[in-house]
């Protein structure tokens, strides 16, 4: 896992926001997450129920609002707004949301293509 402040990221202009620490030319997966009070990501998501939560590639969470911890391979870091964290290929990870200021976020996956909204069409 890697942490920073969102004023820290490079000024770009081209591309996309977070290339110098998520590889990939384009955003190519993501979404807004709006946590519940207490909220634990990813519950139960791995093979057979378990808990566990891997992906292939990095991904990105930035913290628009709210507190929590950033759950990695069992060990808490605490995260706040403006913080970006990026979560490393294999590394097992959970967004808790705190109970006090419930958090809101912006995941998201890079890769060598756009998302599929934004390719266009295969010729018919």
């Amino acid at each position: 896992m890697k942490k920073m402040r969102l004023s820290e990221l490079q000024d770009v202009q081209s591309g996309h926001l977070l290339q110098e620490i998520l590889l990939g030319k384009y955003l190519s997966s993501g979404g807004l997450a709006f946590a519940k009070q207490g909220e634990r990501s990813h519950t139960n998501d791995g093979p057979d129920g378990r808990d566990y939560h891997v992906h292939g590639d990095c991904e990105a969470f930035l913290i628009l609002q709210g507190t929590g911890t950033m759950e990695v391979n069992g060990e808490f870091h605490q995260v706040k707004v403006g913080d970006v964290v990026i979560i490393e290929p294999g590394e097992d990870h959970h967004l808790n949301s705190s109970e006090e200021d419930p958090i809101v976020t912006v995941w998201c996956h890079a890769g060598p293509n756009r998302h599929k909204n934004q390719q266009e069409e295969a010729a018919i």
